[in-house]
């Protein structure tokens, strides 16, 4: 089933979104991580939607074919994401989702679930992924994001572009030259000068020096009541182990509701888009459902 595109108003700015699969299925969110697009998710949204999920897949503010914000150090950041969320389930009229999050997505699900920036949403939240995710950072890595995000690079030709991303993402793990292609082509945009560049806006980064620590989520955490399942790619400098023997004594872990699966041959943030990284999200959520 081929997905489609939608914009609407969303507190005052435009949103855009891939909606995949049957209407009437059980609705999933997949969010993106911070410097990326929706169309990351394609993958993992072709996968549900064959199994008779609806999967909505958005644009962050400020990413993809989502507006920029015009006030950056007032929206970017989670408690906006957030009731951006809450407005979009509203709009598609969504009272149950299963929240899968990479990376930022999966903290702007971890922020909804707790209900304390919008507490409508907790109740929404039938399950949560996250997807190298975790409500502590580790902090050179979040610096080591600071550095490349904040300032993208421009590139004469896409073929450049591909080669940047190549190798900044390698810790995605496996992608075929397919899906390098589409990452690149679904994530550029072209300057007035011709040359190309990330399709996002470079002020979203900061959202770590306007929020200070809004990645500081422990709170949240302890809040959530839902199901939670966390992807760790084993190689990841962002969610460290000590930080999931954390999350294994507080909130929903310590309520026995977590469950963590180390997966191999990844750093951050795992890709969705194998079977080994699929599989375990369908029978997670399906799980969730009954």
């Amino acid at each position: 089933m081929n997905p489609t595109s939608h914009y609407a108003q969303l507190l005052g700015r435009e949103i855009h979104w891939m909606d995949w699969g049957p209407k009437e299925g059980a609705a999933v969110i997949a969010w993106h991580g911070l410097a990326r697009t929706g169309r990351d998710m394609d993958e993992l949204a072709a996968h549900l939607a064959g199994q008779g999920f609806r999967v909505i897949c958005p644009d962050t503010l400020g990413r993809g074919l989502s507006q920029w914000s015009p006030v950056p150090d007032e929206e970017y950041q989670l408690s906006f994401y957030a009731r951006l969320a809450e407005a979009l389930c509203d709009h598609l009229q969504l009272a149950r989702v299963h929240w899968i999050g990479t990376s930022m997505g999966g903290a702007i699900g971890t922020v909804c679930a707790s209900g304390l920036f919008v507490r409508r949403m907790k109740q929404r939240i039938a399950s949560l992924v996250l997807n190298d995710n975790a409500p502590e950072l580790a902090s050179a890595a979040i610096e080591r994001i600071k550095a490349y995000a904040g300032n993208p690079p421009a590139f004469d030709t896409v073929a450049e572009l591909e080669a940047f991303f190549r190798n900044v993402y390698k810790p995605y793990g496996w992608l075929s030259d397919a899906q390098w292609r589409r990452l690149t082509e679904t994530s550029t945009r072209r300057l007035p000068d011709g040359r190309v560049t990330p399709h996002y806006d470079p002020k979203m980064v900061r959202q770590f020096t306007a929020h200070d620590d809004d990645y500081g989520i422990w709170p949240h955490w302890d809040a959530i009541e839902a199901p939670v399942l966390c992807l760790r790619g084993v190689d990841s400098d962002l969610v460290l182990p000590e930080t999931v023997v954390q999350m294994r004594g507080r909130g929903p872990g310590a309520a026995g509701r977590l469950q963590v699966i180390e997966v191999p041959d990844c750093g951050h943030a795992p890709a969705l888009n194998v079977p080994s990284h699929l599989d375990p999200i369908e029978a997670f959520i399906r799980a969730a459902q009954t």
